[in-house]
């Protein structure tokens, strides 16, 4: 098994993005693969990872995404593991439309447990496939931000393309 990545200059900052065959396994705002090959399952550390100038159809999809098609990279293929809420809570976050957002407590509701406010944010943390699997879409209770693992100016930033282009 051999899985590729290939960064990217995005306004957002450089996005490196790592692909197994033609699905996502990880993305982040970051210059280079290292911190996201430290987070991947140990099946993934364990094998080849070859750089690519682009990933293709992938590579196309976050293209069109940051050029105004905020819907571009729902279609995107991702795949990461987790349990069965923390999966729930990645497909719940893949299922907010670009330009809403979500509190952590809607997002424990939309995952199958009201009451795993933490566990929901939790799930957001965990997520290694951002903005892809879009957990800068979810907002503390008071509709302040949060947190957000690749810093506050990208979620930020994140929010006001998706909203300025969802229309």
């Amino acid at each position: 098994m051999i899985i590729e990545t290939a960064t990217m200059d995005t306004p957002a900052g450089p996005l490196t993005l790592i692909a197994d065959n033609d699905a996502v396994i990880a993305a982040g705002f970051t210059p280079d693969a290292t911190p996201l090959r430290a987070r991947l399952s140990l099946r993934h550390r364990a094998v080849d990872v070859v750089d690519r100038r682009e990933l293709g159809a992938i590579t196309a999809a976050v293209e069109a995404y940051f050029a105004g098609d905020v819907r571009a990279i729902d279609r995107l293929p991702v795949g990461q593991p987790g349990g069965p809420f923390v999966t729930e809570a990645w497909q719940a976050l893949r299922d907010i439309p670009a330009g809403s957002t979500l509190t952590y407590t809607q997002l424990a509701g939309r995952a199958g447990r009201p009451a795993a406010v933490r566990a929901a944010g939790s799930a957001c943390a965990r997520n290694l496939i951002a903005p892809i699997v879009p957990c800068h879409r979810a907002l503390r209770s008071d509709g302040s931000l949060g947190g957000y693992y690749w810093g506050l100016p990208v979620k930020r930033w994140l929010l006001a393309h998706e909203a300025r282009h969802a229309a």
